[in-house]
């Protein structure tokens, strides 16, 4: 326990706890994010009705407006949709969705990427060439095309949404890898490890990937928020998870279809906690390439 006090003592008075203390995004950016993050954790145990049990349901309590509003119910701050879900408990747990489908897709793809970028970059010839051709041949056509045709092809799902997010992001992560990589084998301790007669294999693991994680994790924080906007563009174009449990994507295409008819608040609510989300991401992210990137301080 002691140890582990050290180690957090040692890390606030660290230069990054300092200039991320310093810089007013990144702490906007960290508190959206444990925002959030308490969200996925206690949410569902702080609101009343699991939106995702049908049978819980009552049509009787459809659309009614949020609790500040004439004919709003205390039981309901946001209101309800048209099947009498709450619309802040549809928020929590699609939340969770939306997030849980956005970490996955970002280690996926990374994992992938970062391996073929790795293989790319060091033993580099024909293999390379072929890996970035297929890249630069997929980097022609935006994302979410290529998303949303691999989604018409699969069909819906949180498990078709994850290979096809894994198939568009991978590319990003192959060539940010591809680069490090490219500059680290050319340094004097690859070439002493080489001298030392260590496998190909142990020196990329021991030695080119600790020092390619950096631009890494900066990759992998904005890719986050971009993953879970081609999740949400899906699911509001319907090809993405199904109705029975919806992302904040699916119910602001549930809340769009009557935004016209003045219920309003089943598609704005979601909408803006996406738009919250992104956002604090985004800041964190920036902070993180800024702090991480020597060139840039």
């Amino acid at each position: 326990m002691q140890r582990l006090l050290r180690k957090a003592r040692a890390l606030w008075a660290s230069e990054f706890a300092h200039n991320f203390r310093g810089n007013i995004s990144a702490i906007v950016g960290g508190v959206i994010i444990l925002f959030f993050v308490f969200i996925v954790a206690f949410g569902p145990s702080l609101v009343k009705q699991n939106p995702y049990e049908i049978a819980s349901l009552q049509l009787t309590d459809a659309y009614k407006p949020p609790v500040w509003l004439s004919g709003g119910d205390p039981n309901y701050f946001l209101g309800t949709d048209g099947q009498g879900r709450d619309v802040l408990a549809s928020i929590v747990y699609g939340t969770r969705i939306s997030l849980f489908i956005g970490l996955s897709a970002m280690i996926c793809s990374s994992l992938i990427g970062a391996s073929l970028g790795l293989i790319a970059g060091y033993y580099g010839g024909r293999l390379d060439g072929v890996i970035m051709r297929i890249a630069d041949v997929q980097l022609s056509f935006p994302s979410i095309l290529i998303a949303l045709f691999l989604m018409s092809a699969f069909g819906k799902g949180i498990d078709n949404i994850l290979i096809s997010l894994t198939c568009v992001g991978w590319v990003i992560y192959a060539r940010t890898v591809r680069g490090s990589t490219l500059s680290e084998k050319q340094k004097e301790y690859v070439q002493a490890a080489k001298a030392a007669g260590l496998s190909n294999r142990l020196i990329i693991v021991r030695h080119i990937l600790p020092n390619v994680v950096t631009p890494l994790i900066v990759v992998s924080t904005i890719q986050i928020g971009t993953f879970i906007l081609i999740e949400a563009s899906l699911s509001f174009l319907g090809v993405g998870v199904p109705i029975t449990k919806p992302s904040l994507g699916l119910l602001v295409k549930n809340g769009f279809d009557v935004l016209l008819s003045g219920l309003w608040w089943t598609s704005v609510f979601p909408g803006a906690f996406i738009m919250l989300l992104v956002f604090g991401i985004n800041l964190l992210g920036d902070f993180l390439r800024d702090e991480l990137n020597p060139r840039l301080k």
